[in-house]
């Protein structure tokens, strides 16, 4: 098995140790230190997805006191593998990081009990699994609207790994923000198959900007910064996503999808060890902003599309526009 894994311990702080319950029911809480193990589909200095989840945990280990351990780089055959080991070794709960988890999770949850588990961007909750994930297509709608009115080809292009929930719901909520911005216009769509190659990441840009795009929105991991140096030689606008991109990519960045696993897995764990955890979905949106939320705008967007973007986002926030799927 191809894997890198590395154990952190904590001192003698309290946690919870998760029991299973039938799906709706809360898990019972022994007063020991949390044992948690995560398996992580890339690198924990991937400057995304699952460097973010391996952050959530060293500051869970901070702040509570959990014991964490994790295992990066897994591909889907040895899925079971993994996540079965912690399970054995008394890790008692244990994260699959991303949808492509779910079908082994479920596996492994009926022959461990004892053991919650957590699939992050997960579609089924059961007995003792729970899934916690993000209301996708809310900030991807403003996403897709900002490019909509700073496009000046009316095309623009969404670029994605692999079609799960977290990225079908993101193209779903982009291209309905962007038809309300630009009716006449065109999203441009490609899958490259791959989260982490730079190189494929920026062949997938140029391709659609050589199709016309002038505005794009990559959704990889590393891979997205193949895609932005397209973006950036090519003097295009791009949107950022997990973190306020425009930061490191000043000249681009129209804005920026935030999707805070940290903040999102923070939630869950100090759920876990206050209350404990539940088996059914944990869903985050705009109206819990330490998950999800919206970045700075580039200065060269005009002040009343900054104003028509803060409109809609009340609207969210306030349930009067839900962009579909939730």
């Amino acid at each position: 098995m191809n894997s890198k894994r590395k154990f952190l311990k904590t001192g003698l702080l309290g946690g919870v140790t998760l029991m299973p319950g039938i799906a709706g029911t809360v898990f019972a809480q022994p007063a020991t230190p949390l044992k948690i193990a995560i398996v992580l589909p890339g690198s924990i200095n991937d400057n995304g997805w699952s460097q973010a989840a391996f952050d959530a945990l060293s500051t869970a280990k901070e702040r509570h006191g959990v014991e964490f351990a994790y295992t990066e780089k897994i591909k889907e055959p040895d899925h079971v593998e993994v996540l079965s080991d912690y399970s054995r070794r008394g890790y008692k709960l244990v994260i699959g990081h991303g949808g492509e988890f779910q079908d082994a999770i479920n596996r492994v949850a009926a022959r461990f009990p004892g053991t919650t588990f957590v699939v992050n961007n997960g579609l089924k909750a059961s007995k003792n699994v729970a899934t916690a994930d993000f209301y996708f297509s809310q900030p991807a709608y403003l996403m897709g609207y900002v490019a909509g009115k700073m496009s000046k080809t009316g095309k623009v292009g969404f670029l994605g790994a692999q079609k799960f929930k977290f990225t079908t719901d993101s193209l779903a909520g982009f291209e309905a923000g962007f038809k309300q911005a630009r009716p006449d216009g065109k999203v441009f769509a490609s899958w490259t198959g791959d989260w982490e190659d730079v190189a494929k990441g920026k062949e997938a840009a140029l391709n659609q900007i050589g199709s016309g795009v002038d505005v794009l929105w990559p959704t990889m991991d590393r891979a997205t910064i193949g895609a932005l140096q397209a973006a950036k030689e090519h003097k295009i606008y791009a949107v950022g996503l997990y973190y306020d991109a425009i930061k490191n990519w000043p000249d681009i960045i129209l804005q920026s999808n935030i999707i805070d696993v940290r903040g999102m897995m923070q939630g869950y764990i100090k759920l876990a060890i206050d209350k404990g955890l539940e088996g059914r979905n944990y869903k985050y949106d705009l109206g819990t902003p330490e998950a999800l939320r919206i970045g700075s705008f580039h200065p060269s967007i005009p002040a009343p599309v900054v104003r028509e973007v803060e409109a809609l986002l009340a609207d969210m926030k306030s349930g009067k526009l839900k962009p579909q799927p939730v």
